[in-house]
């Protein structure tokens, strides 16, 4: 099945009770047994549900994997990905990741053990560099949040598998309909089904995929220890969402193209971070890398002065945390999602107090420029 037939179908059979086209909310704790070891393949939904077998199953179908695990957010799948390590293990990240990545790693990892150093993973010689003895993961995100920095999947799979490092990849901003990691040789992907997956703004979710059996085994050993999964409902709520993830990505990627070309040509932006724009230091390998160039747009307003200014003045756009929703949504990640990383760091990774984030929705792009357009240019 190609990709948009398995977004609709993969891990969603005919309810076998009633024909039901969409897979049944299970609304269950407990599951009764037949007998002293015998069920009808579930025993408690900590451990598993049918709706969460199906979203898993369903995701990673999209990302060419073979195994997908639910957590109850993308911090929860984050964080199950660190658990594979163990304490005096050293991990390199992508140098300006979500914030909340930075935090865990930091400011609660750490104290656990852990050893974290954030490098720029588009600069494969640093990448080099920083590999240590204890060494033990590769962690990217691509493209970056905020600032769109583009890593080579391919390079960084080689340069894990050289080192035996586990290599994990968060893809959230791209989605399976863009790029798949798995197929570049990472050994696993990692998502906040929150974002585009579920596109609608009204669950929380995260997500982990795999074809490695050992890596599998141990993160199914934390769902069932640990107890961070997805409900049911927030899974048949990211079930609905799946389906239209093709034609939802086409039109956030159309829309964020038009969006990002009108930014480059205002006098008052500073800077624009869009791979598909021609300027944008990675665009050939985005270009090679992604299907197309995804939602997601930052901009330079040049202070934090006249990002507050500007912000306010948005009606259409909607200022809020979170993105991949149909609506366009709008922050500022110095205050807000990467509020968490110090200064003098947000300064050297260009998380400056000036930057915007935008999420481009599915409104009428003219729409989202005209609202733009308005809120530039009183200052």
């Amino acid at each position: 099945m190609r990709f948009s037939t398995k977004s609709i179908h993969a891990g969603q059979e005919p309810d076998p009770l009633s024909g039901a086209v969409m897979t049944p909310v299970y609304l269950t704790s407990t599951y009764v047994q037949e007998e002293l070891g015998k069920n009808k393949g579930y025993e408690y939904s900590r451990v598993s549900n049918p709706t969460r077998d199906a979203l898993e199953k369903n995701i990673a179908a999209l990302e060419s994997g073979k195994h997908g695990l639910a957590f109850g957010s993308g911090m929860a799948a984050i964080d199950a990905v660190f658990r594979l390590l163990k304490p005096g293990d050293h991990v390199l990240v992508s140098h300006n990741v979500y914030g909340g990545t930075y935090r865990i790693g930091k400011m609660v990892l750490e104290e656990y053990g852990l050893q974290f150093d954030f490098v720029d993973t588009t600069k494969l010689q640093l990448v080099k560099q920083a590999i240590r003895k204890n060494t033990k993961m590769i962690f990217v995100e691509t493209p970056t949040n905020p600032t769109m920095e583009i890593t080579d999947l391919t390079v960084i799979a080689r340069l894990a598998k050289k080192h035996k490092l586990i290599s994990a990849c968060d893809n959230t901003f791209a989605t399976p309909y863009l790029q798949r990691p798995l197929e570049y040789g990472f050994d696993l992907v990692v998502h906040s089904l929150t974002k585009y997956l579920n596109g609608h703004s009204d669950m929380l979710g995260g997500m982990v995929v795999t074809s490695n059996t050992a890596i599998t085994e141990r993160l199914r050993f934390l769902q069932k220890a640990v107890g961070g999964i997805l409900s049911p409902f927030d899974a048949w709520l990211c079930l609905r969402g799946t389906k239209t993830l093709a034609v939802r990505m086409e039109r956030h990627g159309e829309s964020a193209m038009e969006v990002a070309e009108w930014l480059s040509k205002q006098k008052r932006i500073k800077q624009v971070y869009y791979p598909g724009l021609p300027q944008h230091p990675q665009h050939s390998l985005a270009k090679r890398q992604m299907k197309n160039f995804g939602g997601m747009i930052s901009f330079d307003l040049g202070s934090l002065a006249a990002a507050k200014k500007f912000l306010k003045r948005v009606r259409l756009c909607a200022l809020a945390e979170s993105l991949g929703g149909v609506e366009t949504l709008i922050s500022h990640p110095a205050t807000m999602t990467h509020a968490s990383i110090p200064y003098e760091q947000r300064q050297r990774i260009g998380v400056t107090d000036g930057l915007v984030r935008i999420s481009v929705g599915l409104e009428d792009v003219e729409d989202i420029i005209s609202d733009l357009s308005s809120s530039l240019r009183v200052r």
